[in-house]
């Protein structure tokens, strides 16, 4: 029977051995599961989901202050306490992964797919227009992103839509000058040139060869890319330019947590910051094993 095995080298990094007569997808998958970090990331990632959008349907969220259970410790009827107006907290955390979640996808989904398209572009075409566009990319990477995040932050009324904008408007950089780098090899490969020979378009050869032999550096940038864009939406509520009240996020309930570590209210900083490191390290242990399951399908190639 074949099978794909990784075994440890004399250097301490993992060897793969590839046998042939399997699918690539399938080795893929092995190499997936071999990871036990990987594993552990993904039944974290898959916690965080159920936890977020399908736990308030179990543990009812209550919209309403409660000045009687203001920083109330927990309890039986509220297992992780109240915080400083008197939400439930673990209603509070259930909603404010709603928020991290959403807005980190969506802002690492908008980011790859228009770094994508910019970095192909440039590569492909290269000369003065692939100089251009990639000035403009390194004058963006030149001023400090938290700086930017801040400015930007600042003269725009924060809604779920603009926070998903600011936070993508920065994350786009770094995909599009792995992808522009990605182009610029398989522009040359020869399928490229049949295409080119067989009068294809410019379109054609991004979207239906460039882009999808691309997929292995897409696919774990991406999923750094949720992790940075948590981190990202977690800083600026830290610093109070989130989301405005009654909406919370995990990176605001930290924010207000942390004013009342001296008087030991544990319950307001320990349940979000944990939130955070667990889901922001879940998604890059699925990055790591990610790059090391598509490059099997590489060798494979």
């Amino acid at each position: 029977m074949r099978r794909i095995s990784v075994e440890p080298s004399v250097a301490g990094q993992n060897e793969i051995t590839i046998e042939p007569g399997r699918s690539t997808w399938r080795m893929s998958l092995e190499v997936f599961l071999q990871n036990r970090l990987a594993v552990v990331g993904l039944v974290i990632v898959i916690f965080m989901v159920l936890f977020s959008f399908v736990g308030p349907l179990f543990w009812h969220v209550d919209a309403h202050t409660h000045l009687s259970r203001v920083n109330l410790p927990p309890s039986a009827s509220h297992p992780l306490g109240c915080d400083e107006l008197g939400y439930d907290e673990l209603g509070r955390l259930m909603q404010g992964g709603q928020t991290s979640l959403e807005i980190g996808l969506f802002a690492a989904l908008l980011a790859t797919v228009f770094g994508v398209l910019w970095g192909a572009i440039s590569g492909f075409f290269g000369g003065l227009l692939d100089t251009l566009m990639m000035r403009t990319v390194d004058a963006l990477l030149a001023v400090p992103p938290l700086f930017l995040l801040l400015f930007l932050a600042s003269i725009v009324r924060i809604n779920r839509l603009e926070l998903i904008l600011v936070v993508a408007l920065v994350a786009w950089l770094a995909p599009a000058r792995l992808i522009r780098a990605e182009t610029l090899s398989l522009r040359t490969r020869e399928y490229v040139q049949a295409v080119k020979v067989m009068g294809g378009g410019s379109k054609r050869i991004i979207f239906r060869h460039i882009a999808p032999n691309a997929v292995g550096t897409i696919a774990v940038n991406a999923t750094f890319q949720v992790a940075d864009a948590i981190l990202t939406i977690a800083a600026l509520s830290f610093l109070g330019l989130g989301l405005p009240a009654p909406a919370t996020d995990w990176g605001g309930m930290l924010s207000t947590g942390v004013q009342y570590t001296y008087v030991n209210y544990w319950w307001l900083i320990y349940p979000p910051g944990l939130a955070i490191v667990l889901t922001v390290v879940a998604f890059n242990f699925l990055g790591d094993a990610l790059r090391d399951a598509l490059e099997v399908r590489l060798r494979r190639r």
